[in-house]
């Protein structure tokens, strides 16, 4: 497992388009003129590297995958980031990709049995998975914690300067997904921060980036459980946040635009079934067309 890399800087709005002309430039993240390259601090550019990888955007040896290629190319379909589907794909590729630990276990795991929760809950429950793995380190640990919830929470007027700033230039600003609450802890004096990414309807989540979230997840399935797309690893319902209904509503608007995928429900069971193979390059150019 992995829960170290970032030097605690959450991925800014354009630092994957940087990493990606960066390599397709052919320039090496361990070379010296990165920093000048880049135009970004030595940390930094350890940074940028780390989340191109925690994406899949590129392999272990700085390879650019189909997707970096697919978003961010000449031809790519929004390499600045500007159209929310692509955020929320990006946001799939990170929990799926499991190079940065803490997204999937967070996602996969700890957050099937709470909606709310406090950062000591969570290192708890990362800490007895690390140290099985032989992994665990207090401070990194902490540290990981502090850039996830950074990455997703809501930004409000109750933090610092600096931290709105940071907040307003990630990635994933504009989910909006994690709010912060200052509550009393129970039986204790002082208050404690609590977390929350609720099963709220996602308005703003295209219903072809979680058709591709599927076909991604379950290559060449033909049949599938409505039960699976709500509670399975890296399903729609587990890593968009979506409740049983709010899924079913996103799975009729799949229906409806592409006729040969059927819902059906038979003595109480809940399937989706393919009828011919569907591309999901395909999908995401209906999509961005």
């Amino acid at each position: 497992m992995r829960f170290s890399g970032h030097e605690t800087f959450i991925c800014k709005q354009f630092w994957l388009k940087k990493g990606y002309d960066f390599l397709i430039a052919e320039n090496k993240f361990g070379n010296e003129n990165a920093v000048v390259e880049l135009g970004v601090g030595k940390n930094m550019v350890s940074a940028i590297g780390f989340w191109m990888k925690a994406f899949g955007l590129c392999n272990d040896k700085w390879e650019l995958t189909q997707i970096a290629h697919y978003i961010f190319g000449n031809e790519g379909k929004d390499a600045y980031l500007e159209d929310i589907g692509t955020i929320w794909l990006l946001h799939y590729l990170l929990v799926k990709e499991n190079y940065a630990s803490i997204y999937s276990l967070f996602f996969n795991g700890f957050r099937r049995g709470r909606v709310e929760f406090t950062s000591e809950q969570l290192h708890k429950h990362i800490e007895s998975i690390a140290k099985e793995d032989n992994s665990y380190n207090v401070n990194t640990i902490t540290a990981d914690i502090m850039v996830l919830q950074r990455m997703y929470q809501k930004t409000d007027n109750t933090e610092s300067r600096i931290e709105l700033e940071d907040m307003y230039s990630g990635i994933f600003n504009d989910l909006q997904l994690m709010s912060k609450l200052r509550v009393e802890k129970y039986g204790e004096k002082g208050l404690v921060d609590l977390y929350r990414i609720s099963n709220e309807d996602k308005h703003n989540l295209p219903a072809e980036i979680i058709l591709f979230s599927i076909l991604d997840n379950y290559p060449n399935i033909e049949t599938i459980g409505f039960k699976e797309l709500e509670i399975g690893d890296n399903s729609p319902g587990i890593v968009f946040a979506l409740n049983k209904d709010t899924l079913y509503s996103k799975i009729e608007q799949i229906t409806e635009k592409y006729k040969d995928i059927i819902f059906s429900s038979n003595a109480g069971v809940q399937v989706i079934q393919f009828k011919s193979a569907i591309n999901k390059w395909e999908v995401l150019n209906d999509y961005y067309a």
